[in-house]
């Protein structure tokens, strides 16, 4: 595997159709806690919006006869929201470092069985191996990273975006950006961009943020549901805070699409592979972990869907417009001015999402 291959639909076509197959199946299914008496070839996976690849479901169930019913999620809060009161019945989950933190905490994630992913020592980086957030990977699978930033159209923006205050602090572009709707993530580069880090713990820091952005907000055209990416590709936004990936999917399709890490740093992030405590399937949720990190299958996933993979071996199968893009790699001294955000505890985390809920009240 070489190059992107040309397509004669869009990825998010793609993706869309899959969804649609596979939410149809789900639709018929009971999520009570005592639904299933004993594991079938079925696998209940929450996931992210666009963020599988193009035959990734169907490949696994030639390979297993396991069907996998996949619902999605727009954020991290909406996840935990959906699991605090008990897993409702999902396989695999998908959340961010700081929310695989939070979620052990709270009793959300069952320990994983090394012994049936083998490919994890055969396959992933060194790198990825172990994690501050998660050690020894007791609880997590390593899928994808990246870096959150500012898409924006090209021929509509003045001048280089080279910071942050072009949609946090500034009217320049009123009415013509949208910010993404996950508190912790919009506080903290808010944060980064006064100065003050990913992750502020002193209070007063943390409602600086929200106060910035509350004087912001009138001129912010959505408060988007991880869907900035579609709003900039229509051109009802010309500036969109966005996951990188998210960003790059759309620039295969409009080459008038940009993506920046502004100068004040930002968040740098990685998403994992957790099976929640009462999965109904986690035999079947093993062996669909191991088959994403195959490097075939891995790399078929990382070509399509534009985020950086943690698998060294998918890597070596995927060309040069894939391993130097550094949409998907940033160099070193732009990774180095980005944080990753740390799961802080439940007393800072509330005045995050109250911060955020103030946000969202104001007028």
């Amino acid at each position: 595997m070489t190059g992107r291959k040309s397509r004669k639909f869009t990825r998010r076509q793609a993706l869309q159709a899959t969804i649609a197959g596979f939410g149809a199946a789900a639709a018929g299914i009971s999520f009570g806690r005592n639904a299933f008496a004993a594991e079938d070839k079925k696998l209940n996976f929450y996931n992210w919006d666009t963020y599988i690849g193009e035959t990734t479901l169907d490949d696994f169930k030639d390979t297993s006869g396991i069907d996998v019913n996949m619902s999605l999620f727009a954020d991290n809060d909406e996840l935990f929201a959906k699991l605090k009161e008990g897993n409702p019945g999902f396989d695999l989950i998908v959340p961010t470092n700081d929310f695989v933190e939070r979620m052990v905490q709270a009793g959300m994630l069952q320990k994983l069985d090394h012994t049936k992913i083998p490919n994890f020592k055969k396959n992933v980086s060194p790198l990825f191996q172990d994690a501050g957030f998660d050690k020894g990977r007791v609880y997590s699978m390593p899928y994808m990273w990246g870096t959150m930033g500012i898409g924006y159209r090209k021929s509509r923006v003045n001048k280089p975006i080279t910071s942050w205050a072009s949609v946090m602090d500034s009217d320049e572009y009123s009415g013509r950006f949208s910010w993404l709707s996950e508190s912790r993530t919009m506080l903290g580069i808010t944060g980064m961009y006064l100065g003050h880090g990913m992750n502020a713990v002193d209070p007063v820091l943390i409602d600086a943020a929200a106060d910035l952005l509350i004087k912001q907000k009138p001129h912010v055209k959505v408060i988007a549901e991880d869907n900035g990416q579609d709003l900039l590709l229509s051109g009802e936004v010309d500036l969109a805070v966005e996951w990188n990936g998210d960003i790059l999917q759309i620039m295969e399709e409009d080459d008038d699409i940009g993506y920046v890490i502004p100068d004040e740093g930002s968040l740098v992030w990685e998403d994992t592979l957790c099976i929640p405590t009462g999965a109904p399937h986690p035999n079947n949720a093993h062996a669909f972990i191991n088959y994403i990190l195959d490097a075939n299958a891995g790399a078929k996933i990382a070509e399509f869907i534009f985020y950086a993979t943690p698998n060294q071996a998918s890597r070596n199968l995927l060309g040069d417009d894939y391993n130097k893009n550094p949409a998907i790699f940033p160099p070193e001294e732009v990774i180095a001015k980005c944080e990753p955000a740390i799961y802080l505890g439940e007393t800072l985390q509330r005045h995050y999402e109250e911060a955020w809920t103030r946000l969202q009240a104001a007028t």
